[in-house]
């Protein structure tokens, strides 16, 4: 009985023994795997962090290229609107250079005359020589005297209508006063205190000689641009008004005018010049004829 009972005691040890044995055996192997498990685990959960990660930067990257496409998009637009406004520039630059060029140069003046004048043939008048009443002072004006006037140049065209360069067409209008003598005796018909034809002795009054012009005329003036700009005027109308009025009692008189000069730029919107103008009137109207001549300087300023 004894000898079983060690038979199972040792059975007992040997199946404890090999209990012990693979437990010893399998659990680092078992406590290996459930590491090696967890750490793939831990891996996984890297790489969906990682791949998220990844797709947050492709997203980040996909909007980034989206707004650079944009701001491509916006620049080349932005580019053209810059060239259209460059051309568009330009071709205001090109309308108003001419413009300012013009206004530069102040093509429209206001200009105030003064000179010498003469007369063609000598002036009868019902004051003074008269023919028809040939009594007491029979006296008349010198041929020669003086002028003042004044006038406006309007430009019409900086190049004759395309015709001509640097060639400009005004138009002039001006106004003189000439004077050729204030102590010029009166005849003794009226021009008498009292009258010779009613008794009255020689007693002459004083009468003043002059004449009145208007005119309108074309003037071409060259060198445009240029400080020296010679004009001439090839016709243009005038009105003389003139006193004492003729022994017909005659007192306007049309003509034609020509002349010439030029214009010279000293400073700002100032000008000199000098001109010589010729009124020719169709021979004797009414017994007188009023072709004369002036001769002269001027101020200008340009506006």
């Amino acid at each position: 009985m004894k000898k079983n009972f060690n038979k199972k005691y040792l059975s007992a040890i040997i199946v404890a023994s090999t209990f012990l044995l693979v437990t010893v055996t399998v659990a680092p192997h078992a406590l290996a795997h459930d590491a090696a498990a967890q750490r793939i685990k831990q891996l996984e959960q890297s790489l969906q962090a990682i791949q998220a990660e990844l797709e947050k930067i492709k997203s980040e990257t996909a909007q980034s290229a989206q707004k650079v496409k944009s701001i491509e998009q916006t620049t080349n637009q932005t580019a053209q609107k810059v060239d259209t406004i460059e051309h568009t520039n330009a071709a205001l630059e090109e309308r108003i250079d001419p413009l300012i060029s013009r206004v530069d140069q102040k093509d429209r003046m206001l200009f105030f005359r003064g000179g010498f004048t003469h007369m063609m043939n000598h002036r009868n008048g019902v004051t003074i020589q008269n023919q028809v009443l040939p009594i007491g002072a029979q006296d008349r004006a010198d041929r020669n005297g003086w002028y003042i006037g004044a006038g406006l140049d309007w430009s019409l065209t900086d190049d004759v209508w395309g015709i001509v360069p640097n060639t400009s067409i005004f138009a002039e209008l001006m106004f003189e006063y000439k004077e050729f003598g204030h102590n010029v005796e009166g005849n003794g018909a009226v021009g008498n205190v009292p009258s010779m034809l009613a008794g009255g002795e020689l007693n002459p009054i004083h009468v003043t000689v002059n004449q009145f012009t208007l005119a309108a005329s074309p003037k071409v003036k060259f060198f445009k641009g240029s400080k020296l700009r010679p004009w001439i005027i090839p016709a243009g109308l005038a009105v003389h008004v003139l006193s004492p009025p003729s022994e017909s009692i005659t007192y306007i008189v049309p003509g034609v005018q020509f002349g010439a000069g030029l214009d010279y730029h000293i400073w700002k919107n100032f000008y000199v010049g000098i001109d010589g103008r010729y009124q020719l009137t169709a021979g004797k109207i009414d017994g007188i004829n009023l072709s004369g001549m002036t001769v002269g300087g001027y101020l200008g300023i340009g506006f």
